[in-house]
């Protein structure tokens, strides 16, 4: 079995910085592909960021500059960096990983629970 935890949302005031982290655990072969998404009240969920297992990092346009992407192979984790929050950042965070749980095995992706980011102005 595999568990995604995130954590790190809250409120912030327009231009603050927040730090979001997840950890995988469990029955993990590989980690590969990770990512950041979000989805905003009334809004389909959106993609934020990628995270590839060679370290290559791709953003949303609407991040790019603000946000930054981290990972930490050793401790299954990865991480975004919020600064320079504006209101329309306002949403849930969802972070996810594609994960092999078997050397044989294929990639499944897994998803976090959701962590809420408020911006007020």
């Amino acid at each position: 079995q595999v568990q995604v935890v995130e954590s790190g949302g809250g409120l912030v005031q327009a231009g603050g910085s927040l730090r979001l982290s997840c950890a995988a655990s469990g029955s993990i072969f590989s980690l590969n592909v990770m990512y950041w998404y979000r989805q905003a009240p009334g809004k389909q969920r959106e993609w934020v960021v990628t995270i590839t297992s060679d370290g290559s990092i791709n953003y949303a346009d609407s991040v790019k500059g603000r946000f930054t992407g981290s990972r930490d192979n050793a401790k299954n984790s990865w991480y975004l960096q919020m600064n320079g929050l504006k209101p329309e950042d306002t949403a849930v965070y969802y972070c996810a990983a594609n994960i092999q749980r078997e050397r044989r095995g294929i990639q499944t992706r897994y998803w976090g629970q959701g962590t809420q980011v408020t911006v007020s102005s």
